[in-house]
């Protein structure tokens, strides 16, 4: 990219930190007004943050790609379409604009800036969960720009918004964002003895796909791209 890294990385990190006061802000508000029934919570929680998705990668994927999501980037190094300098430096930026977006979202709903997260996600099926949540993000976002780079903006918004119901994690597939949301008990929130794992899984999920992504389109190189 002709940016300058101090752009894309101010662009990285605002992108995330508004991702993150999404997720957690909407999660704040539909608890409040779903009277206890958490299936309506959920999907209060599911429809803001799939639109954001759709805006924040229309707005910062000119500048800096919008990755929004350290996994991304790991895969974008991978693919030696950035140095892994530049993947670390994206990845910190990831994490700090989305632990910012949490102490935001508890600001505008007058909440203790900081709460350690409490809520337990754990076990076998919630970590595969996040395996297969990160794996079907890489794929789309690999898959969609071999032939319609413009429709990625779109596709990850949609895939997230469907992978908030097919997962029983609720498809975090964001190491910065897990980390974010570690640090709110509300109803987006992850107890920190969680997050580890998830990240982990969220690893191995981004890299399957990559290796299936490149398996399938062997034959095309996929372009260079913007993702999530």
């Amino acid at each position: 990219m002709n940016v300058p890294l101090s752009k894309r990385l101010a662009s990285e990190t605002l992108g995330t930190g508004i991702l993150v006061t999404t997720v957690v802000g909407s999660g704040i508000m539909a608890e409040r007004l779903a009277g206890g029934n958490i299936a309506v919570a959920l999907l209060g929680n599911t429809i803001p943050t799939g639109a954001i998705l759709v805006v924040l990668i229309l707005i910062f994927g000119p500048l800096s790609g919008a990755h929004l999501n350290p996994v991304v980037s790991i895969v974008m190094a991978m693919r030696k379409e950035m140095p892994w300098q530049a993947m670390m430096l994206y990845a910190l930026a990831q994490i700090i604009g989305g632990c910012f977006g949490t102490l935001l979202a508890h600001g505008m709903f007058e909440l203790p800036l900081v709460e350690y997260g409490l809520k337990a996600r754990t076990g076998a099926g919630q970590w595969l969960a996040e395996a297969v949540a990160t794996f079907g993000l890489i794929l789309t976002i690999l898959a969609v720009a071999r032939q319609r780079a413009h429709m990625i903006p779109v596709s990850v918004g949609l895939y997230i918004t469907a992978a908030y119901w097919f997962t029983s994690s609720t498809s975090f597939a964001n190491p910065a964002v897990t980390i974010a949301r570690a640090l709110t008990r509300s109803f987006s929130g992850i107890a920190v003895s969680d997050v580890l794992p998830f990240i982990l899984c969220q690893v191995i999920g981004a890299i399957t796909g990559l290796l299936l992504a490149n398996w399938l389109f062997e034959a095309e190189r996929i372009p260079t791209i913007s993702g999530t």
